[in-house]
């Protein structure tokens, strides 16, 4: 870290040199020699092997991070206060009271102002490079109406930043700019009681996430295949959706993000977009797993063109189908009722997986997978007889046994009441507007 960080300093210095005077010396030299030094940064740079212009323009956009002044104080012993120097680019944060770089801040470093060489750099900047493709870096595109795109400001994302400087990756926090929360569970597959069907379809979904490079590249399927998997999970409420979820990203390392709709849709035109595509953006070349929950709120039945509202709002639904379709990874989408999602979506899912409620032999082993192992039935209690007479979810009996559970605790023993249990099944079917 600091040899590179010393290396980007040197080299700021010198090219301020060479354009401001008439000193003729050699650039700092190039490759860098991190020696043995084990970090997250030195492995990268050993796995993609930057050249010298890529290894610039990574460690200006890191440099703000470890020394936040580093251009002001190599453009001081060439500039005074009272001057600028344009050709440098760079703006100022809003906090920050350093130069930020911009992209023209790369470019300066790299070419100066000759204008053959900066032309040859350009694709360096390109949205197809491999430092902006596989989202190392960033545009923050803060220009007003006429500004030249090199004047965005170039920022290392968010993960590449913590891992260079920490070591490790936080996960990407529930926000306005990143409407998804990281889910996780400590339970295994195991713990999940579905029909065979539904079993089946899932190793389906795990089957392509195992295989879907082999298919795309080494079986050149990749010519007549679009790209990610799209799936529907639908069923009542409880019946294992997002656990399922879970699970897949669980056992095949993949982060799973539940995708909050209520931050991605706004009532703002314009908004909606802005929030999705920052979502897939981010989401992109990370090999996520994507969850939208209750996923009717967006692909529920179209209405008819009314006004300009239910123009948009058809527009909106257009245009998360088009990112899901350019998504790379897996997207699941979650609803209650199977006929609540326009049947003209059903054409872009891969597979449609049904969750039923649980039949008597699964509400069995739902029942005898729940209770605490430290636990103890009431003399006289039936697991089969609760089974057999109450339609439960395996979330509603996960909440019943929590329920009996704390009355146990209460009364200081381990035991699970009849009358506990029959009282918990009674709240349950009364959130469902059901009576016992």
């Amino acid at each position: 870290m600091n040899t590179l960080i010393l290396y980007i300093r040197h080299y700021t210095e010198w090219r301020l040199r060479q354009h401001t005077t008439n000193i003729e010396e050699n650039a700092p030299s190039f490759p860098i020699d991190f020696g043995n030094e084990n970090s997250a940064l030195n492995n990268f740079i050993k796995h993609y092997q930057p050249t010298e212009a890529e290894t610039i323009v990574l460690a200006l956009a890191l440099a703000p991070y470890i020394q936040p002044g580093i251009i002001d104080q190599a453009l001081s012993a060439f500039v005074t206060k009272n001057n600028e120097l344009p050709e440098l680019g760079g703006i100022r944060g809003i906090n920050h009271r350093g130069i930020l770089p911009t992209c023209e801040t790369a470019m300066f470093l790299l070419a100066g102002i000759d204008i053959d060489a900066r032309l040859a750099l350009m694709p360096l900047f390109s949205a197809e490079h491999f430092l902006f493709k596989h989202k190392i870096l960033r545009y923050d595109d803060t220009r007003v109406n006429g500004d030249p795109p090199l004047s965005m400001r170039l920022v290392l994302e968010d993960e590449f930043a913590e891992v260079f400087t920490t070591g490790r990756v936080l996960k990407p926090k529930l926000s306005m700019n990143f409407p998804a929360q990281y889910i996780t569970t400590p339970l295994e597959w195991d713990d999940l009681v579905l029909p065979a069907e539904t079993w089946a379809q899932i190793r389906d979904i795990e089957n392509w996430i195992n295989h879907h490079h082999t298919l795309f590249n080494e079986w050149g399927m990749s010519r007549h295949l679009k790209p990610g998997y799209r799936a529907l999970f639908y069923g009542a409420p409880g019946t294992g959706k997002t656990l399922t979820a879970t699970l897949l990203g669980k056992f095949t390392q993949r982060d799973v993000f539940r995708v909050d709709l209520s931050l991605v849709v706004s009532k703002y035109i314009g908004e909606t977009e802005k929030n999705l595509a920052q979502l897939f953006d981010k989401a992109h070349a990370k090999n996520w797993i994507l969850f939208f929950d209750e996923a009717d709120a967006l692909f529920g039945k179209r209405t008819e063109t009314r006004d300009a509202h239910d123009r948009y709002a058809n527009q909106e639904v257009a245009y998360l189908l088009q990112k899901i379709e350019e998504f790379d990874g897996l997207v699941i989408l979650a609803s209650n009722l199977k006929s609540n999602i326009d049947p003209a979506f059903s054409r872009r899912f891969q597979a449609m997986i049904h969750f039923p409620m649980p039949n008597v032999s699964e509400r069995l082993l739902l029942w005898q997978k729940s209770l605490p192992t430290n636990s103890l039935l009431e003399n006289g209690l039936s697991l089969e007889n609760l089974t057999s007479r109450y339609e439960l979810s395996g979330a509603s009996i996960m909440n019943i046994v929590q329920f009996s559970s704390l009355r146990a605790l209460q009364r200081g023993d381990n035991t699970l009441s009849t009358h506990d249990l029959l009282e918990g099944i009674r709240l349950e079917y009364q959130k469902e507007g059901k009576i016992l």
